[in-house]
Parts: structure tokens; C-alpha cells; sequence
């Protein structure tokens, strides 16, 4: 590749913890080689725009247990327009940039492999709190997203125990179902919702009048944004979507308390969780692997190594293609969900 000069580094799609961490990973082993860092504001919408900002030691002080990004980010796709996707070639080579560091999850890696096609320079790092992204046995954020939402389920269990109530908490999770169940178990959660199965209301019910029998007048209900009820319908808030074709998922936790007390005569309230998961400073376990991440990605650029995703198995990190079999999904591994539904009830 030659000599390494400049890079560039971004951050696209929804915020999350440990982003912060890899920006500074990234910057501190950049300059540690001599390698100046320019980051590109608002993912991919600062390459259309040509929107950068100098990162040095400074920039990146202190920012190590912050939550969010510090460069900002966005949902754009610069292939909805040929001339946005022009316009990333054009400033990407205006910035004279020899690599491009893009940290993002399934839709910020896919315009990079489209970018890769087009002879650009980038590494991948792989982000999503939904951790559904496959070729890396965790990304950074859901360590941090599964804590936030195992302590609300805490502290459902003393409302719903105190008011004989059913509670319903809805976590993200639009096609996996990871959030939910490692929450829903480490918080001993009564029936856990997840995309991967079709919701039975008949079973969920079923599980709660025998709960009811046997004395215990509460129960705790974990479901994902993204669950479907059998006719395979998703619960959106609206019909609108964004640039990627996503809708805006939300309420099926409504919906289904309003079915459960229907059903089953029993109270029954929701708690929706939305971007709280997202928000907040990192886990131990987040900015750690963040902090990986983000220096195992220059050390690939160094390496000449571009085209390449940084990835975690097992306790290694190490390099894999940045192609379409990176942003595929990752759903549930189906041993674990048959634990947390060996535990219903």
C-alpha cells in the first residue's frame, strides 16, 4: 500500500456506547505511527458534503467513558443519488486520504463495501447494540444496552410484585432477538419475545394464569421491537422510512399488554426502553473492546490490509473480508433462546 500518511475515520447509523473508545483507539494509534487523522462528520452525509474535523491527542482527551459520538452521525446513503455517491469519491480523494476507517453496523458497512467495489480504501468496524452482525462474536454497545435493560427489568419486578401486575418491557432488537434474551434471562424475566419466533399469545397467557396459580399474582414479560404475531406483522410507529428502507419500529409492547389483560383479566403495563439503551457511558467490557477494535483497524491500515472487517472470536481480535457475507444478519443462537424458554414460567 505504501507509505500511510493520512486516514480518515467515521461513524454512521445509530449512536452507541464504545464508539467514543474506538474514535480514540483509532487517533492514539494513528499518531503513535505518525499518521494524521481527519474525521468525517455525520457518517456517511460528511463524505457527500465534505464536512471533516482534525482529530488529535486533544480532541480525543477524556472522551474514553462518553457515550454517543463525537463526530456525530447519520442514516444517510449516498446511493439513493449518483451524484452523493460521486460526491464520496470526490472528497475522499480531495482529502487526499490513503484509508478510511468506517465504523458502523449492517447499512454504514454495506455502503462500504460498495465503496470498496469503486477502488476506495477502508477497513470496517462492525457496530450494532442489536449485535446481529455476523463474522464477530460480539460488537461493542449491546454489553451496554443489555445492562441498562436487565436493571429496568430490576426494577419492573418491584412495581409488578407490589401491584400484582403484569409488565411488559420492550428492548430494540428489529431482527434479532440478542438484546432480549440475554436481558430477559440475566434479569429472570417470566416469557421472552423475541424476532426469531412468531409470538403465541395462547402459550405467553398460558404461562401467566399458571403463574397466577401456583401464587405468584406478577409476571415479567420481555419482548423485542422487532417481534412479529403470527400473521407476521411488525408493530411500526409509523409508515415512513429511512434511508436504508427501515421503518420505525415501536408498540408492539402495547400491543401485546392490551391482548395479555384482554385475555387474561390481569393489569398489564408497558415499558418501552427506546434509545435509553443506546445512551450513557460504556461498559468495562464495551470500551475495552472498543479500544480493540479501533487499534486493530490502523493496524490493518498500516498493513496494507484494506478491504478487511476487525472482528472478535473468541477472545481474539482478528481480520475478516469486508464483503456482502459481513453485514448478513446474525439471528439467535437457538441453544440459547431453548435455555431462557427452559426458564418461562
Amino acid at each position: 500500500m505504501g507509505t500511510v500518511r493520512t486516514i480518515g475515520v467515521l461513524t454512521g447509523g445509530g449512536d452507541c456506547p464504545g464508539l467514543n473508545p474506538v474514535i480514540r483507539a483509532v487517533v492514539r494509534r494513528a499518531m503513535a505511527n505518525g499518521v494524521v487523522v481527519i474525521g468525517i462528520k455525520n457518517g456517511w452525509q460528511g463524505l457527500v458534503k465534505g464536512e471533516t474535523v482534525a482529530l488529535d491527542l486533544q480532541s480525543v482527551s477524556g472522551i474514553l467513558p462518553k457515550g454517543g459520538t463525537i463526530l456525530g452521525t447519520s442514516r444517510t446513503n449516498p446511493f439513493k443519488r449518483p451524484e452523493d455517491a460521486q460526491a464520496v469519491l470526490d472528497h475522499y480523494r480531495a482529502l487526499k486520504l490513503d484509508a478510511l476507517i468506517a465504523i458502523g453496523g449492517e447499512d454504514t458497512l454495506g455502503v462500504a463495501v460498495k465503496l470498496i467495489a469503486q477502488g476506495l480504501k477502508i477497513v470496517g468496524i462492525p457496530k450494532t447494540i442489536d449485535n446481529d452482525l455476523s463474522r464477530t462474536d460480539f460488537t461493542f454497545g449491546f454489553d451496554t444496552a443489555v445492562n441498562v435493560a436487565m436493571e429496568a427489568i430490576d426494577r419492573l419486578h418491584s412495581t409488578a410484585e407490589s401491584h400484582h401486575r403484569i409488565m411488559v418491557a420492550e428492548v430494540m432488537g428489529r431482527h434479532a432477538g440478542w438484546i432480549a434474551t440475554y436481558a430477559g434471562i440475566a434479569g429472570g424475566a417470566d416469557v421472552i419475545l423475541v424476532p426469531e419466533e412468531p409470538v403465541d399469545l395462547d402459550a405467553v397467557c398460558e404461562v401467566i394464569r399458571k403463574r397466577h396459580h401456583r401464587g405468584k399474582e406478577f409476571s415479567i414479560i420481555v419482548v423485542a421491537e422487532g417481534a412479529k404475531f403470527r400473521d407476521g406483522t411488525m408493530i411500526a410507529k409509523e409508515d415512513k422510512t429511512d434511508a436504508f428502507g427501515h421503518v420505525r419500529l415501536g408498540g408492539i409492547g402495547q400491543a401485546l399488554a392490551d391482548l395479555i389483560e384482554q385475555r387474561t383479566g390481569f393489569e398489564t403495563r408497558v415499558t418501552v426502553l427506546g434509545h435509553i439503551q443506546r445512551g450513557g457511558s460504556p461498559t468495562a467490557f464495551d470500551r475495552v473492546l472498543g479500544t480493540r477494535f479501533g487499534a486493530k483497524a490502523v493496524d490493518l491500515v498500516l498493513a496494507g490490509q484494506t478491504g478487511m472487517m476487525v472482528s472478535l472470536q473468541g477472545q481474539q481480535i482478528v481480520a475478516k473480508p469486508l464483503d456482502e457475507t459481513a453485514v448478513m444478519m446474525k439471528t439467535i443462537d437457538p441453544e440459547l433462546y431453548d435455555l431462557a424458554k427452559s426458564f418461562f414460567g
